[in-house]
């Protein structure tokens, strides 16, 4: 029989509220040996009791199996949130026999398991307790509640009706097929690689709405950089001193920015130089500037200076505005705070139009998983287009775009991924 688990599925601690859950075929009979067992999907107030020994007042909710998170017969003990009390709870519950502890993200695995969310689902739950801002969480709760997989279930449908009209003329090599189904076949080849692109494109966008987008901050030495990413975090998150050179490593602030996670890059000042240490620094600093997806060129009165190439979004600003008067069109002063508001609202404008037409693949592995779809259906219509087409080739090439999809949502070849992906969960999940 299917062991029965539980755990701690809210945070470590003191709290007003803990939540035990427990999933399995044992459950309800686990809590029938504590308090008379409420009617299922109905919450109730229950006194828990354990050898004589009353451990708490909960409430009680009761899940049937098909009917919970997991799929199985699932309880959940909402109790007092102190450490004694959760404790005397799971304490009783590994006295019982056939229970044992969750391990880290066995909860979810079983709902994967039983078929109640797909591997995209699992990932965008992990992605959900792990978002920091706004778009990342409506950008997960997407991926939670099934975009990737009704998106693929709309893929697979035309890929069917696709092979299904090439195993026809297959079948039937030797008579005359009614319809000339090519152009139908094209049609569907035609519109798929469409989307596939679009959704390839696009997951560059979302992973970086998932991964958070950096900006660097760059200019010669004593230019205001750490000053400024000061004002930035609105605390001393960088040494600064009228020493010219004293950022030598790469100094990173993550934020908040419009709802888009944000990393502030304080680089080492670029300049020639002969010390070896602040060479290092000069050199990450470019590595890393150029590597980013906004750089603020803070400029002081030498003007431009050479050493990095400024892209398209860019942006160029005149620092130590409290000591600079040179007329800039666009000034700051860390020290002051003029014109900081200003530059974080360009900044923002600037990312969010790059966040613009995100797709649902939000990482690596759905991106690779579409990219061999993509390229299996592109083998497919070209042979579909040729004169001398083989159509047994072109049926070949449906059936690998097919695995491909079945891949992403974890349907095959994903076992080696599994322990990965659960690792990163708590145990209570």
């Amino acid at each position: 029989m299917l062991e029965t688990i539980f755990a701690l599925a809210s945070g470590t601690g003191k709290a007003g509220v803990a939540v035990v859950r427990l999933s399995g075929p044992r459950a309800h009979d686990a809590l029938g040996r504590m308090a008379s067992v409420p009617e299922v999907r109905r919450a109730s107030v229950r006194r828990l009791q354990w050898q004589g020994v009353v451990l708490d007042e909960a409430l009680v909710l009761v899940f049937a199996q098909g009917a919970s998170f997991t799929g199985e017969d699932c309880v959940e003990l909402h109790l007092h949130g102190g450490r004694a009390v959760v404790q005397a709870v799971l304490v009783a519950l590994s006295e019982m026999p056939g229970l044992r502890m969750a391990e880290a993200g066995e909860f979810t695995r079983r709902a994967l398991e039983n078929g109640c969310l797909d591997l995209t689902q699992v990932e965008g739950l992990a992605d959900l307790i792990d978002a920091e801002t706004e778009a990342q969480r409506v950008q997960s709760l997407r991926v939670l509640s099934g975009a990737i997989g009704a998106k693929v279930e709309v893929w697979r449908r035309a890929l069917i009706r696709a092979g299904a009209l090439l195993e026809a003329t297959i079948d039937f090599v030797d008579e005359d097929v009614p319809v000339d189904v090519m152009p139908e076949v094209r049609e569907i080849l035609g519109g798929l690689i469409v989307a596939f692109r679009a959704e390839v494109e696009g997951a560059k966008r979302a992973e970086r709405v998932r991964d958070g987008f950096e900006v660097a901050i760059v200019g010669r030495p004593n230019a205001g950089k750490s000053t400024l990413l000061n004002a930035f975090a609105g605390r001393k998150a960088a040494i600064t001193s009228e020493i010219a050179g004293t950022t030598r490593d790469v100094i990173e602030v993550r934020m908040d920015l419009g709802g888009l996670a944000v990393t502030f890059l304080d680089t080492a000042g670029i300049r020639k130089t002969t010390d070896i240490v602040e060479a290092l620094g000069v050199d990450l600093a470019i590595e890393r500037a150029v590597a980013a997806d906004i750089r603020v060129f803070l400029l002081d009165a030498e003007g431009p200076f050479e050493g990095i190439a400024v892209r398209p979004g860019d942006l160029l600003v005149q620092g130590k505005a409290d000591m600079i008067a040179n007329g800039a069109e666009f000034a700051v002063s860390g020290l002051t705070g003029v014109g900081v508001s200003d530059l974080l609202g360009r900044i923002s404008d600037g990312l969010s139009l790059r966040s613009v037409g995100d797709g649902v693949l939000t990482r690596e592995r759905h991106r690779i998983a579409v990219v061999k779809a993509l390229a299996a259906l592109e083998l497919a219509q070209r042979e579909v287009e040729s004169e001398f087409a083989v159509v047994e080739i072109a049926a070949e090439e449906l059936r690998a775009a097919a695995r491909a999809l079945d891949v992403l949502l974890g349907r095959i070849d994903v076992e080696v991924l599994l322990g990965e992906i659960f690792s990163s969960f708590c145990i209570g999940k």
